[in-house]
């Protein structure tokens, strides 16, 4: 309280909440510049095998196969339809967040308990909580009955949570280990409470997970890759197999119109046009069977390597933080085997707790026959 300069039974005067609110602004998950409509269009566009396609129905239509280039434009036309799908439900993670946002908090300001718009909080506003409550924006709990909240939005904990008032000494405790704060996003199960705010809008712990959503780059998946540099060797292939028919072609004596023509067409006849609507189908229907088991592909490149799966380490509640799990301690017939090292940049290493012996020269034999069964 000292540290927001604020009171339980005062609350912040209005003069303090207008220096508050030009400081940090609204209570409120901001949207950092999301991928345009037009820009995920180009981007289905823009992939190799269909610029091959576009090519390919051009050139088709030039020498008046009209057919031929109408067909080759409608299964390009189906793959940038269900790429683009895919893709803009993607766009929408951070609309499905801003859902968890509530319309409506009671405060206590200038010793008055008034009700306001969630967006209108400020660090050092003291909130009144009951049962059936959304929790606003992150605080720390000042007076709690029996208060317990549901916080599976964050921590992935199906039981609700009961909040106390005690100081924790260790700052660093996970999320659901804090149990004297409360949690944008999160709500009231049961007995009412007492909380002053502590963060609003992205500066939440729900404000930092839509920062990290916003700056996800995505990276091609293996089937992405694939495609491409078959798209490339295709292109490369037809360009050499046109221009040697042409050679030939000049160099017995046909003439060269009706030779360039000729390559043209052999070119085109390179290009498998069916193949990028073969695998979109493919992908589709492999996301409809992950989704009739629970498994909901927002990305259709997605299925191939997921369905390569057959095992996901997790903890009990299911959650998966930086996307790899890494084991940091091997218990073997009473000998630890520690996995040091295991930050983001420093390469990770293997070393004996129990013993200072270097683990290649003087290691345990189920140490070795442990490390040997997982290579």
């Amino acid at each position: 309280m000292d540290a927001l300069k604020s009171s339980s039974a005062q609350g912040l005067s209005e003069a303090e909440v207008q220096k508050r609110q030009q400081q940090f602004g609204p209570n409120e998950l901001i949207e950092k510049g999301g991928k345009h409509p037009l820009r995920l269009l180009w981007e289905q566009v823009s992939s190799v095998m269909v610029l091959i396609l576009i090519a390919a129905a051009v050139v088709s239509a030039l020498l008046g196969q009209v057919t031929e280039a109408v067909a080759i434009g409608a299964i390009v036309v189906l793959f940038v339809i269900l790429g683009f799908v895919q893709e803009y439900r993607a766009e929408k993670a951070m609309a499905a967040l801003k859902k968890l946002a509530v319309p409506l908090v009671r405060v206590r300001r200038a010793g008055q308990l008034v009700e306001l718009s969630a967006q209108e909080l400020v660090p050092g506003d003291i909130i009144l909580l009951e049962a059936g409550n959304a929790i606003p924006a992150d605080a720390r709990v000042v007076e709690s009955a029996n208060l317990r909240v549901q916080e599976a939005a964050l921590t992935g904990e199906s039981e609700a949570v009961e909040k106390q008032t005690a100081v924790i000494p260790k700052p660093d405790l996970p999320l659901g280990d804090r149990l004297n704060m409360l949690y944008l996003g999160t709500n009231v199960t049961y007995g009412r409470g007492t909380a002053v705010i502590t963060a609003t809008g992205m500066n939440t712990e729900l404000g930092k997970i839509a920062t990290l959503i916003q700056g996800v780059q995505d990276d091609p998946t293996p089937l992405q890759k694939q495609l491409d540099s078959v798209g490339r060797i295709l292109a490369l292939a037809g360009i050499a197999v046109a221009v040697l028919v042409l050679i030939i072609g000049v160099v017995a004596g046909e003439s060269l119109e009706e030779m360039f023509l000729t390559a043209v067409s052999v070119a085109v006849a390179v290009v498998p046009e069916g193949l990028p609507a073969v695998v979109t189908i493919t992908l589709a229907l492999g996301a409809q069977r992950m989704l009739r088991r629970s498994a909901l592909i927002r990305k259709l490149p997605a299925v191939e390597t997921l369905g390569s799966v057959t095992v996901i380490c997790s903890d009990k509640t299911g959650t998966l933080t930086i996307n790899r799990m890494t084991v940091t301690v091997i218990d073997v017939a009473g000998h630890f085997l520690e996995l040091a090292g295991t930050d983001e940049q420093a390469p990770a290493y293997l070393k004996l707790a129990d013993t200072p012996d270097d683990l290649f020269t003087n290691r345990p034999p189920a140490i070795g026959l442990t490390l040997a069964a997982g290579a």
